[in-house]
Formats: C-alpha cells, structure tokens, sequence
C-alpha cells in the first residue's frame, strides 16, 4: 500500500512531461544542478527562522521607529470582570440576540450593557496602532529587499526579455545558486505568513488571504518540483513590486502622514495595475499557457500549475475592484479611506463612546480626520 501511495504520488506521467523520467533529472551533467523537490523541506525550519526574524525586527527596528514617529501602543478600556461573559467571548465574540436576551435574564443585566461589555472585550484584544505600523515596516522591509534581490537576479537572464526561453529544453534545464536561495526564502516567508495568519490582526478578506497563501505555496513548490523556476522567478518578482507601496502606505497612514498616505496609495494602485492586472496575465500567464504549450507541450501537472496562476488572477481582480472602491471614496473625501479589507472589528473607542457618552461621541467624530488604510498580507 505504502509504495502504491509513493508511486502515484510521485507519478513520472504527472509531474513530467511525455518521455521525460525522474532517472533522467538525478543524474545532470558534471557542473550542472537540477531542483530536487526534497530541497524544499528547508523552508520549514527557514519559515520558523523568520518569524523569529520578524519578532526581533519589530521589538528592535520598527517599534523604535514607531515611539519616533509618536506611533503610541494605547491602553485599551478594560472590561468588567464576568467569568459567564468571558466564557461566551472564548467561543463567540458577537452574541446573537437570543443569547443576549438569555445573558440578560441570567445576570439581571440590560441587553446594552451586555452589548457593551462585548464591543469593549472585543476592542481589548484589537492591536493597537503601533503593532499593525510594526508588522506592515516588517513587511515594507521584506518584500522591498526580496525584491531587489530578485530583479537584480532577473535583469541579467534572457528569459525575463524573452519568455519563450523558459520553455528551451525544458525541463533539463540547470538550476543556480541565487534560483534556489530566492525560492526557499520565498517559500519560507509565505509559510511564516501562513501559521502566523492565526494570531495575527484579523482581516475581513481572511479566507481570501489563506486561499493566497494557499496557493502561492502550492505555486513555489510545484514550479520548483518541475523545473518551472524560470517563470516562477518572475511571478515572484511581480508579485512582490506592489506590495511594497502598499505596505509603504499603510505604515504613512499609521503616522498620520495623510498626504504621503494619499500618493503612495495611487503609486500601489498604479503599480498593481500594471503589475498583476497587465504584465502578470498578458507577459507571464501567456508564456505558462500558450508559448510552453508550443515549446515543451501540456502535460498533466502543467494543467494544475496553470490552474493555481489563474486563481491568483481571479484574486487579483477582486483585489482591484477593493482598490478601486477605496481610489473612489478618496476622490470624494479628498483622502485614503477605510479600506474594506480593514480589521473585522471596526468599531473602537468612538464605538465604545457612542454608549457612553453621546456628546464625546460627536466631539470624536467631528476631530477624526483618518481612518485605518489596511490592517493587513499577504499578500503577498
């Protein structure tokens, strides 16, 4: 059983093309190295290496850089003490009205301040300004270095100019030192992503950012497994170019840097543009579907591995309208507004004031000049 499981696993008709074999890929020419897909295991202590990377970049770099700008942590409103409340909050942050009605009668409380106790319990545990502006520098930080490394890589190859030379003898086509290094960090990086997507902010677009996530992983891995690195590299690189306006801009917004909030915001939306909604569909998307087809022919993995880069641009468009949504609210209000991909809960302390205090409620409203950009990533 266990070696009819390997076999059709690891099918020489699924993941190679007619008339190639995995005999043929373990033995490359003296001086040349093929990918091994064992190789991508690395990513897994990588991964843990950088989320401790991460922590120490956000205590040591960004929350300095943080108390800089006068980014503060903020003391959120604590809740009174209920241990019935409490245990309700583990399981269900937002009571339906039956339970409310049910809370009310078993602690002779009024449903609002039932209500009440669960919007402050439920600010207690949103991060405050000062941790997203720490994991959006820590983002910042990654996706701009890996980008330069890998562009800096791209620039010199001639597949970038000629995509038809991704597919010239393929798949026996030799792997170099700076391919592989770019693809485990890659992939490392998006599986710390991954497990840290639990117990990071919480997004509205969660499922969304885990299908991302889920599908940049199976890309990295199954391009790498193949041999489809060439490609692969640019779909990286692509993908990385807009993420770092984005997380630039939130990290503006954070500091209260409305204006430079504003054009970074329309340099991310450009830059996505043209990055994921023109060069990815039409110069690498076009490449993978039509010219390997003619060069190297499909196979059986070759339709998944198509499969999974359409989903991304599925994703992509549905990205693009959110950011379209926002571009027009910012032409009316003359600024960035909220972001629907914000965090799941909106409300904070204008929330908690409007049920206390209905004149600081409109002092509150009248002084708020920004609201959040994005809480988030991914995604990248």
């Amino acid at each position: 059983m266990t070696s009819f499981i390997s076999a059709w696993i690891w099918s020489e008709r699924f993941w190679l093309p007619e008339n190639v074999t995995w005999a043929d890929l373990e033995h490359p020419p003296p001086g040349v190295e093929y990918p091994r897909l064992w190789n991508m295991l690395y990513a897994f202590p990588l991964a843990a290496v950088v989320y401790f990377l991460r922590l120490l970049f956000e205590r040591l770099v960004a929350k300095p850089c943080a108390h800089i700008l006068q980014i503060q942590a903020g003391v959120p409103r604590q809740a009174q003490p209920n241990a019935i409340l409490e245990r309700l909050y583990q399981s269900k942050a937002s009571p339906d009205e039956r339970q409310l009605e049910g809370l009310s009668k078993q602690l002779d409380w009024d449903v609002r301040k039932i209500q009440r106790w669960f919007r402050v319990r439920r600010n207690q545990d949103r991060p405050s300004t000062q941790k997203k502006f720490c994991e959006s520098m820590w983002r910042f930080t990654f996706y701009l270095a890996i980008f330069i490394y890998g562009i800096n890589h791209l620039w010199s190859t001639s597949w970038m100019w000629d995509t038809r030379e991704c597919w010239q003898n393929y798949p026996f086509q030799p792997l170099s030192p700076e391919q592989h290094s770019y693809y485990l960090v890659e992939l490392a990086f998006y599986w710390s992503l991954m497990f840290s997507q639990f117990i990071d902010i919480k997004r509205k677009d969660f499922v969304i950012m885990l299908v991302h996530h889920l599908a940049t992983i199976l890309l990295i891995t199954f391009s790498y497994g193949n041999n489809m690195i060439r490609a692969g590299s640019m779909v990286m690189c692509v993908h990385d170019a807009s993420d770092i306006f984005l997380e630039a801009a939130k990290m503006a917004n954070y500091a209260k840097y409305q204006k430079l909030c504003d054009g970074l915001f329309v340099f991310f939306s450009i830059s996505f543009f043209i990055c994921r909604l023109v060069i990815f569909p039409f110069w690498i998307i076009h490449s993978v579907l039509v010219e390997s087809w003619e060069i190297a022919g499909p196979y059986r993995a070759w339709w998944l591995l198509n499969g999974l880069l359409l989903v991304l641009q599925c994703l992509h468009i549905i990205w693009f309208y959110l950011i379209m949504g926002i571009a027009i609210k910012a032409i009316f209000r003359g600024k960035v507004a909220k972001d629907d991909r914000s965090d799941v809960e909106s409300s904070s302390e204008e929330e908690i004031c409007s049920s206390t205090d209905p004149s600081r409620n409109q002092t509150l409203k009248g002084n708020s000049r920004t609201s959040n950009l994005n809480g988030e990533a991914h995604d990248h």
